[in-house]
């Protein structure tokens, strides 16, 4: 490959995209200017051999969207101000949806780098009166057809907490499921096969000349892996013939951090409600009628949730919250909480309101807030003296709520970080607002299908 230089990048090109029904590979391919062509595929095993009609043309549509979201890998590499479509057009409303994934889902990494990208990516809309491309497109007010896909869900495991409660709900619901995940991480697949359910490994693979663009000094970061993973995930619900993609995004998702000077940047925007929705009305109005894409855990807080998970130890030995063990080039799944990070400061945090300390402490291997070393840490998603951390944490209310009712028992106050919130930090806050139970309360906006909402809603406050 030649030399890379970010600065002399004009244009980003989204090449080609195209989906072999008896391998079920998906390739997706990109470009800057005139380079060389960027190749990222995606695997669906069981894939059938053959799709045909409205159900071909609406994995088309799905594998556009793919192509369009997972570019966002490449092109944050130049942030190039010019985009081009090389093999078929998109109306408004798809650029639309694109755009914000693009603005929102990379605001850490503007942030980071130093960057604005507000108004700087967009995509090439055809106008609504000339000739359509010889793909299928679900036009701006066109009907998309329902495809008469199988009650069925396809629900996303991260290996943590969230998931595994999500898996147990919509067991308990009889809801046929698939424990559905991306990549090729043992930690995952080992929860997975816990649940003793069905499973789909989905395969992703990254262009490989992306990993040398980035010794080259491209741009690089944070990207909205969720909304990669929520569209290759609706591809893979098409091309099964199932009727739901269920995520297990907490409405805790929806708040970013309050940067002082900059305002809010939200590390898990496409975690959030504001993607989900735009998202989940994007695929019913435009890639399939019957085709319902949610978060079960959205009418719940983070400590909810935690709540929830801590009613068995089912996978206690099997589930891990930590993302130092998910970093893209492998993992080292030997310790399954690394102990310092912001997601075990968190789980450790919002779990021990809700479960025996005897019972925490063997999930993490120590005790996290006897150690006066993670001061720094818990301050950070306390919001004390800090902002919260780049990472999927609850918000700081719910930390600091959990931390009060920790002080008032005996078997955690005298605990070094307990005593130290106790003495230092809740003083300065009102009793009102570390209350827990407040939090705890089921909040109505959601897109869970209604009759599914009304078998879950009494155990989900309970």
């Amino acid at each position: 490959m030649t030399a890379f230089d970010k600065n002399q990048v004009s244009r980003f090109r989204f090449v080609r995209c195209d989906f072999a029904a008896d391998t079920g590979v998906a390739r997706l391919v990109y470009a800057f200017d005139d380079g060389p062509e960027l190749t990222e595929t995606v695997t669906v095993p069981g894939a059938p051999f053959r799709l045909e009609g409205e159900r071909a043309a609406a994995v088309q549509r799905a594998l556009q969207v793919l192509h369009l979201i997972a570019g966002v890998s490449y092109y944050k590499a130049a942030v190039p101000e010019q985009v081009s479509i090389d093999s078929y057009a998109i109306d408004a409303e798809t650029a639309a949806l694109v755009e914000e994934v693009y603005l929102n889902g990379l605001g850490e990494f503007a942030y980071r780098n130093g960057l604005n990208l507000r108004g700087r990516f967009k995509l090439p809309v055809t106008d609504a009166s000339s000739p359509p491309t010889p793909l299928p497109q679900a036009g701006e007010g066109s009907k998309t057809p329902a495809l008469g896909l199988t009650h069925h869900a396809l629900v996303a495991i991260g290996g943590g907490k969230d998931s595994l409660v999500s898996i147990e709900a919509l067991r308990n619901a009889d809801v046929a499921e698939t424990v559905t995940w991306i990549g090729g991480s043992q930690l995952i697949r080992a929860c997975a096969e816990r649940t003793g359910l069905p499973t789909l490994n989905i395969g992703r693979t990254l262009a490989p000349e992306l990993f040398e663009l980035n010794r080259q000094g491209a741009w690089n970061g944070h990207i909205p892996v969720t909304a990669v993973n929520s569209a290759i995930m609706v591809l893979a619900a098409l091309v099964q013939g199932m009727d739901q993609v269920v995520f297990s995004n907490e409405r805790s998702a929806s708040y970013g951090s309050q940067i002082a000077g900059t305002g809010e940047v939200n590390h898990q925007w496409s975690k959030g409600w504001a993607f989900e929705k735009a998202f989940g009305e994007y695929v019913q109005r435009h890639v399939a009628a019957d085709l319902n894409y949610y978060s079960l855990l959205r009418p719940l807080s983070e400590l909810a949730v935690a709540r929830q998970f801590a009613k068995t130890d089912f996978y206690d030995a099997h589930f891990s919250s930590c993302n130092r063990n998910f970093h893209i080039l492998g993992e080292r799944p030997v310790n399954r909480w690394c102990g310092v990070c912001p997601k075990c400061h968190f789980v450790f945090l919002a779990l021990a309101p809700f479960m025996p300390k005897t019972r925490l402490v063997r999930i993490f291997g120590r005790n996290l807030l006897d150690d006066s070393e993670q001061a720094g840490g818990y301050d950070a998603l306390l919001e004390f003296q800090d902002h919260k951390p780049f990472e999927c944490v609850g918000e700081g209310k719910e930390s600091r709520a959990a931390m009060a009712t920790l002080a008032a028992r005996p078997e955690w106050k005298e605990d070094v970080l307990v005593k130290r919130f106790a003495s230092l930090i809740q003083p300065t806050l009102s009793a009102d607002e570390l209350q827990i139970e407040p939090l705890m309360v089921v909040d109505g906006e959601h897109r869970i299908p209604s009759a599914l909402w009304e078998r879950l809603r009494a155990n989900f406050a309970a």
